[in-house]
């Protein structure tokens, strides 16, 4: 009895194992840092000017330059043939000498996850491209011992005295090779004009417009942050602010942990790249607005204050392309409706780096990542990195934010979210995520200010997955099919031969397929193709119970699909309807109906599996009680009363009985 007791004990501790991966530690990281900016006598970046430079950022977010009645058109014309147009944006990496040595299948993991983020940044983003070399500064205020202060003087703001001591610049522990770097040169007389070498210049990095350095290790925030796979920071900007290089540090004892996949780091990396190319509170203040500027030799104005309060005390990103991103989201006409930044890892100055999880659930830039197949690239992230005023975004490859579609602009709000709702749940009982790819538990953590939502199950939960399908059997008798084209529904639904009583209402898995917007058929083990009307509950030949077809979740997005692999556009749902269609119409043509046989096993193999399912989770029990503790501050408690999560929305919706 004892150990069924603590069988039962680390049955209900599985799901907790998710909930300590993918945590962020962007901003308390980038504090750490000290950036470099071109100093004031330094006026240019690859030859550029400071008024060049504002000019033609001015172009990449007008797509024209201005029309001053002071510039001639043959000055204009002189411009374009001396400037490219934006273009996708070069980011190359580099492996600091202070990298230890991988292993091939270390460095093939780490590579191939880097370079199909930086493609996929790629081709999100363009921008001015820099010319002929990118080269780094160097900080004044380490190799100079004191700067001449005196605007008066011929060497104003240049250095009079090398410091000695002085020999490279790094950032987060990375040596930045000479190579990479300006020169600095000593002026001993203020009005002077020679000069000592102190360092020459480097030979600088061609076609690059952000210099990546990523170093794998095992540091301290690694083993201090068991959750974390990586962190990152900007280290340098531009005469404009914008980035141009960082670090990105890959925690290396997770190159070799099978639990974090290909998708884990691609999907880490991206969120880093984002914060280190301008998603980051240090830089909001110097986000630009480069569509109004009245001169072309004037510099484009800052928005000085992107972030404000709102009446309910929540801090919220205030930029023109963000705000348009929201109404159009939640459907609303609400003129400062705002993207609310995370409260629970905010700073003192109540600014995050993060998107506030109640509202925008599934965001690349929330502060916890989920799955990669949960993980959106969403257009509210892309309207964020527009607003920088650095880069020109292709919205076209954003992908479908589902939480909150359509929901009004008080979505997502403490007052509301307790309420039984499409997202959110109340109680502890078993359903469906939101996009129903796998299934859930109402569960809340740390992010979502006691609102609750279904979370994916930490065991076997994905119904996209065929491999879920259990020795046990049980799914023969529930009419559960795992499968690429498989998908979760709320159902209490069991086989009439099998018992007199129907199972508790919770999430199960079942094939799907379309047949138009918001609408689909479902298919149980041993059942014809069904029409499981949106919004209402259909009962099936052969089983009792029913089957919940959800509203506005299934058939309405052409990228909601189980990887990560494909990008949606953001007029998705218009060009999805002729293609819905026409499948609609390939699958009345050819009905495919799969029968699904029971799992037969003998009494002997029955015994085996169930005595190596106990051991397996007896030998877990001690580690799943140290994460328990590890992790009880961010996940709601597990209860074993099961409740119906969706109890009054059933209420309010017909039953149907499917022919």
């Amino acid at each position: 009895m004892a150990f069924l007791h603590c069988v039962c004990i680390g049955v209900l501790l599985l799901p907790w194992f998710q909930c300590c991966w993918g945590k962020c530690i962007f901003d308390k990281v980038q504090r750490s840092v000290k950036v470099v900016s071109p100093s004031i006598s330094k006026q240019n970046l690859g030859h550029w000017s400071v008024n060049e430079t504002a000019r033609n950022y001015q172009t990449l977010i007008t797509g024209s330059e201005d029309n001053s009645a002071e510039h001639s058109q043959r000055s204009k014309r002189s411009d374009r043939d001396t400037f490219p147009d934006p273009q996708p944006i070069r980011i190359k990496t580099w492996i600091p000498r202070e990298s230890p040595i991988l292993s091939d299948q270390e460095g093939e993991r780490l590579m191939a996850a880097v370079n199909e983020a930086i493609i996929k940044v790629s081709s999100l983003l363009s921008v001015i491209g820099v010319p002929d070399r990118l080269l780094l500064n160097r900080d004044i205020n380490k190799y100079c011992k004191f700067i001449w202060r005196n605007s008066n003087t011929v060497n104003y703001m240049k250095c009079g005295r090398a410091n000695d001591n002085y020999r490279s610049e790094s950032c987060l522990d990375v040596t930045i090779p000479d190579e990479h770097l300006n020169g600095c040169f000593i002026y001993p007389h203020p009005d002077h004009p020679i000069q000592n070498v102190l360092k020459p210049e480097g030979a600088g990095v061609p076609d690059t417009d952000f210099l990546l350095y990523v170093f794998t290790h095992s540091t301290d925030k690694c083993r201090t942050e068991s959750s974390v796979l990586a962190y990152a920071a900007h280290c340098q900007t531009d005469s404009v602010g914008r980035p141009i290089a960082g670090v990105m540090v890959i925690c290396r004892e997770h190159l070799s942990v099978e639990r974090y996949t290909h998708d884990h780091f691609v999907q880490t990396v991206l969120h880093e790249l984002f914060h280190v190319l301008g998603f980051s509170k240090e830089l909001y203040s110097r986000w630009r607005d480069c569509s109004t500027s009245s001169q072309a030799d004037e510099d484009c104005w800052s928005y000085g204050h992107v972030t404000s309060t709102d009446e309910m005390g929540e801090v919220r990103l205030y930029s023109p392309a963000v705000i348009r991103a929201m109404q159009k989201h939640l459907n609303s006409t609400q003129s400062d409706l705002g993207a609310p930044l995370e409260n629970k890892d905010a700073g003192s100055d109540g600014l995050s780096s993060h998107w506030e999880a109640r509202v925008l659930q599934g965001s690349i830039m929330t502060a916890s990542l989920a799955e990669p197949s949960l993980v959106r690239i969403d257009p509210v992230t892309l309207a964020a990195l527009q607003d920088t005023g650095w880069y020109s975004v292709n919205f076209s490859r954003a992908q479908s934010l589902v939480w909150g579609d359509g929901e009004g602009g008080q979505f997502g709000s403490v007052s509301t979210c307790h309420n039984n709702s499409t997202f959110f749940c109340t109680g502890s009982g078993l359903g469906c995520h939101y996009l129903h790819l796998h299934k859930g538990e109402c569960l809340t953590d740390q992010f979502l200010d006691g609102c609750f939502i279904f979370k994916p199950l930490a065991n076997a939960s994905e119904c996209w997955k065929e491999q879920n399908n259990s020795s046990s059997g049980l799914e023969a008798w529930r009419g559960e099919i795992f499968g690429s084209d498989s998908r979760c529904f709320i159902s209490n639904l069991t086989r009439k031969s099998h018992s007199s009583s129907s199972q508790p209402v919770a999430g199960y898995c079942y094939r799907h397929r379309c047949t138009g917007i918001n609408r689909y058929q479902i298919q149980v083990m041993d059942s014809d193709w069904l029409d499981c009307p949106a919004g209402e509950s259909i009962k099936v030949p052969d089983y009792q119970g029913f089957i919940f077809c959800p509203n506005k979740r299934l058939c309405e997005f052409s990228d909601l699909t189980h990887t990560q692999t494909q990008h949606s556009c953001g007029t998705c749902r218009e060009r999805y309807r002729d293609k819905i269609e026409e499948d609609a119409t390939h699958a009345r043509l050819n009905l495919d109906v799969t029968t699904v046989s029971t799992l037969s096993l003998t009494k002997a193999e029955i015994l085996m599996q169930v005595v190596l399912s106990l051991s397996a989770v007896f030998s877990l029990l001690p580690a799943a009680v140290l994460i328990y503790w590890k992790c009880s501050s961010a996940r709601g408690r597990v209860h074993a009363a099961i409740e119906d999560p969706y109890r009054l929305e059933l209420a309010t919706t017909s039953t149907r009985t499917a022919n």
